[in-house]
């Protein structure tokens, strides 16, 4: 063994690394012999310093009465608890009265409702929970992190997964439970009779709302996208197996009667319209089978190509059932037309990008202007299209930048994977190295449309005090943003609770090292190490031995700086953020929706005696749209003119990051020589996770402990499996160890 010593002189502490080698295995271990700590820093960490007292007092500044902050705060609190309990009465109101619709009783009471309020009951129904979600959305607000008063472990059913190997992935349980509820009730309505058919179309009423990006209703419940995306794919296996069963069992019928060919083409003015309902079904048969993982795996583009024809399988089967029926699945799509009509006017705006760098394990990084005013979390990600490189491909890049890095800009990391990721480094690395100078003059730029940004709507991951994040490769990125976000967070004195973070990183090989050393912690938060014990475990797993080079500080193969931003940043266009705007746009629209079926009622159908059911589905689709289009329309269109007046004259940021990476391009390495926290780095290993998690609940003992993973679908599972065991084995003084996953395989 060879002990070398080195010693780390602040005007504070006294801190020693021990630097070990033993069988592939590089170890820096942190020494605590803190001398002293000045008063005003003690004053900080609380009354004596110690770690265990909340990071964060009082501001004594602040002379607001006392009687009228708990005032405020119960009228808040009691406005919440109204807003969530008549949300949650209008929802089971709804989903009740809709599965007891095969009793004869409340079959008549739907008649009479359907007829009176000309076919929108339904949507009118789930729309109403949307206004509510967005009058409680407003009022939340940022609210801050409380210290959490018992210190106890304690199970939370969206965080310890049950089913894990199963065809639905990991499955928390919460999920589990939603997933039987919803079956129970489909299989009531199954035993009554009802067509399935029916059934399919109670399916639709759900199947659009996880794939509305920024609905207002992911918001509420806090459910991002990325994760709503699986309840989207369990619905339409479901809600396509059950159409497909009703039309296969009518063609049966058909065919025994001999009158097959008249049926499939005959289309009913008054009552079910079948040749729509044939083009709705063949339509969503392409997509079904296009969408299973063997056909997506070997051609994503026929997969999302083909997914296309939803217009198609929408439009004709509001043709097919007429407009009353529709409306039990309308509301859904609704809020998906008015999202994917947002994200349509996001994309068109050219985003500037500022820097984007080649880093020598194949990986791309690329910083982008954003708007000052644009707000996401450190867990956030976005879909980025680079028009130089195709003018379709749409991809997802988790942010690796926290919020409060910089207000101008966030920055993505991109592992070169497919060819268009080669492109792109191809393009990046064309520019020789060292001529930015001539690059700059000639006005040579690189644009990029972006939707997003995405994600949880609020960070949970500064509510646990004991992280352990788990990567894999370029896994690594979200949990650089979290990083940060917790030091800028403790330097800035904002709201923050973790104090013992884990991370545990698995790489190939050792090119990809850079990516954890990008962050100069002491620059983001000088002394960390007195509030926040960070650990991070290192496995290269290909490599056996550290390389020859090792030691040497690594460079960018490649660093294109661009002009100033020109056209601005991103377009703060987007259902995740102002929530007044987009509350405003969701409201405005549906009172367009509703105001144009009573004018079509009135001044059309009525008068005319309107009574083709497939006509009447044609003219509803046809509301939806316009309301969203004139309606959702003018509000973006207001939007649009405040965001840029807001962004005229806050280019400044941007010009001072610009000249920061003309001047130093390798200044996120210069102090790769001082570590400060615990560093073990192994070579030619796999992460034992069944010892990690054991040591960490060794040490940490009965507390919550958030584990997030980001990496491969077998890791994902591993953690799951080792969370669930922990989980349910546990002692009383041991930890609860809280599954959480990201994942951006769309």
């Amino acid at each position: 063994m060879v002990e070398d010593k080195k010693s780390i002189n602040g005007p504070h502490s006294d801190e020693h690394i021990f630097t070990t080698k033993k069988s592939g295995e590089k170890r820096f271990i942190k020494a605590k012999a803190i001398c002293f700590i000045p008063f005003s820093i003690s004053k900080q960490m609380g009354t004596e310093g110690s770690p265990h007292e909340p990071l964060l007092l009082p501001n004594k500044q602040d002379h607001t009465p006392f009687s009228y902050i708990c005032g405020t705060s119960f009228l808040l609190k009691s406005t919440k608890w109204v807003l969530k309990f008549a949300m949650w009465f209008i929802f089971i109101s709804w989903a009740t009265f809709l599965f007891l619709v095969p009793s004869d009783s409340v079959n008549q009471l739907s008649s009479k409702l359907v007829h009176a309020t000309s076919g929108t009951l339904f949507a009118v129904t789930v729309l109403m929970i949307a206004f509510l979600a967005i009058i409680y959305l407003r009022i939340s607000g940022e609210e801050e992190i409380q210290e959490k008063k018992k210190k106890s472990a304690s199970f939370r059913l969206w965080t310890f997964p049950i089913l894990i190997d199963g065809p639905f992935g990991v499955v928390t349980a919460a999920e589990l439970i939603g997933i039987l509820l919803f079956s129970v009730n489909l299989l009531l309505l199954e035993l009554t009779g009802l067509r399935f058919g029916y059934i399919g179309l109670i399916c639709m009423a759900f199947l659009f709302l996880p794939v509305a990006r920024g609905s207002v209703l992911l918001r509420l419940i806090d459910i991002p996208f990325e994760h709503a995306t699986r309840y989207h794919v369990w619905l339409g296996h479901l809600t396509m197996m059950l159409f497909t069963l009703h039309g296969l069992f009518y063609v049966i019928a058909w065919a025994i009667e001999g009158r097959l060919i008249q049926e499939l083409t005959a289309w009913k003015k008054v009552g079910i319209a079948n040749l729509p309902g044939v083009i709705s079904l063949v339509a969503g048969l392409l997509m079904w089978v296009t969408s299973l993982p063997p056909v997506r795996r070997i051609n994503f583009e026929l997969f999302f190509y083909t997914h296309q024809l939803y217009v198609v399988f929408v439009v004709f089967l509001a043709m097919h059932v007429g407009d009353f029926v529709f409306s039990i699945a309308a509301a859904g799509i609704f809020l998906f037309m008015l999202d994917r009509f947002l994200r349509f006017f996001q994309s068109r705006k050219t985003v500037d990008i500022l820097s984007a760098k080649c880093l020598p394990s194949g990986t791309v990084e690329l910083v982008i202007s954003k708007p000052q005013g644009l707000q996401y979390n450190a867990l956030g990600w976005v879909f980025v299209q680079i028009r130089e490189l195709s003018w379709l491909q749409w991809h997802p890049f988790s942010v690796s930048s926290s919020p409060l890095d910089g207000s101008n800009h966030l920055a993505i990391l991109i592992k070169v994977l497919g060819d268009w990721t080669e492109k792109l480094r191809g393009h990046i690395s064309s520019v020789p190295e060292g001529e930015t100078d001539r690059l700059l003059q000639s006005n040579f730029t690189l644009k990029a449309s972006v939707e997003g940004p995405y994600g949880h709507e609020s960070p949970y991951h500064l509510t646990y005090e004991n992280l352990i994040l788990v990567a894999g490769g370029i896994g690594i990125s979200p949990f650089l943003a979290i990083l940060s976000d917790i030091l800028h967070r403790i330097q800035e004195s904002k709201p923050c609770l973790p104090r013992n973070v884990l991370i545990v990183w698995a790489v190939k090989k050792s090119d990809e090292l850079p990516l954890l050393q990008s962050l100069d912690l002491n620059s983001l938060c000088p002394y960390f190490y007195n509030t926040l014990n960070l650990e991070i475990q290192t496995y290269v797993t290909r490599e056996s031995d550290p390389p020859l080079e090792e030691g040497k500080i690594p460079k960018y193969e490649s660093t294109s700086v661009f002009p100033a931003p020109s056209h601005g940043g991103m377009s703060s266009l987007v259902g995740t953020g102002n929530i007044i705007w987009s509350g405003a746009y969701v409201v405005l629209s549906t009172i367009g929706l509703v105001v144009s079926v009573a004018l079509l009622d009135i001044f059309y159908i009525n008068p005319y005696n309107i009574m083709d059911w497939w006509y009447k589905g044609l003219l509803f689709i046809i509301c939806m749209a316009a309301s969203v289009v004139l309606f959702g329309g003018f509000v973006i269109g207001l939007w649009h003119l405040w965001d840029t007046k807001a962004s005229v004259h806050k280019n400044s940021e941007g010009q001072k990051y610009l000249g920061g990476l003309q001047n130093d391009e390798a200044n996120v390495y210069k102090n790769a020589s001082r570590e400060d926290f615990v560093n073990i780095i192994k070579y030619g290993q796999r992460p034992d996770f069944k010892e990690i998690f054991g040591s960490m609940a060794e040490r940490w003992g009965n507390v919550d402990i958030g584990v997030m993973v980001c990496g491969p679908t077998a890791l994902q599972t591993s953690i799951a499996k080792e969370c669930r065991s922990k989980s349910f084995g546990r002692m009383s003084n041991e930890p609860i160890f809280h599954f959480n996953s990201h994942t951006f395989d769309l």
